[in-house]
């Protein structure tokens, strides 16, 4: 494709807006939650959004870039943007208990971390999950340390707090029958953090 037909698919067609970076690596993400990692590919992608091919290669190289660029946005939604909105709350504690209820009550209804750690194997995919678990459990054991909990004991209920909400999100989508629901999801997401907080 030469430059002229590059500008020309650039351009948007009667109807259509122009389209993004970000409304690919979107679409990518969207189709990464209902068939998995290997549902992103060009040419369904361009079909859901209204485009042609000429639009993909305009803001991308080749599929990794793509798959890059989708896992970059889960890693600014599901967790930058998650906990920008946490630091509003002063207490630590509200903090906390706010944090797992929404990121629980977010999982539950989108497959799509359940995808993520299904092809954990991909070196893309490892290598982010690796940076975003960090992320999350750093963040995590910073709020227990708010606590008042030492470094060391503030990462170990961390890395609890997150491997129950890993598990958590792996059972409401495998076997949601198991979770407590309505009120009684409430209390159970309440006591998981209250044990986290009891003290020897």
């Amino acid at each position: 494709m030469d430059m002229a037909q590059a500008e020309r698919a650039r351009q948007p067609g009667p109807g259509r807006k122009r389209l993004s970076a970000r409304d690919w690596a979107d679409a990518a993400l969207a189709a990464i939650s209902e068939r998995g990692l290997a549902a992103v590919a060009v040419e369904p992608l361009a079909a859901r959004l209204g485009t042609t091919k000429g639009s993909f290669y305009w803001h991308f190289t080749n599929r990794e870039a793509l798959i890059e660029a989708a896992l970059g946005r889960w890693e600014e939604i599901r967790t930058e943007e998650i906990i920008t909105a946490m630091e509003s709350e002063p207490d630590p504690g509200k903090r906390l208990r706010t944090l797992f209820a929404r990121v629980t009550a977010s999982a539950a209804e989108d497959p799509l971390e359940v995808s993520l750690l299904a092809t954990a194997a991909h070196p893309q995919v490892a290598l982010v999950l690796r940076r975003v678990t960090e992320r999350r459990v750093g963040y995590v054991a910073r709020l227990f340390e708010e606590l008042g909990f030492p470094p060391d004991q503030a990462r170990q209920r961390g890395l609890l707090a997150y491997t129950s909400y890993l598990g958590h999100t792996q059972l409401s989508h495998a076997v949601p029958q198991a979770l407590p629901v309505g009120a009684e999801r409430g209390d159970y997401l309440e006591s998981v953090i209250d044990n986290l907080l009891r003290r020897a």
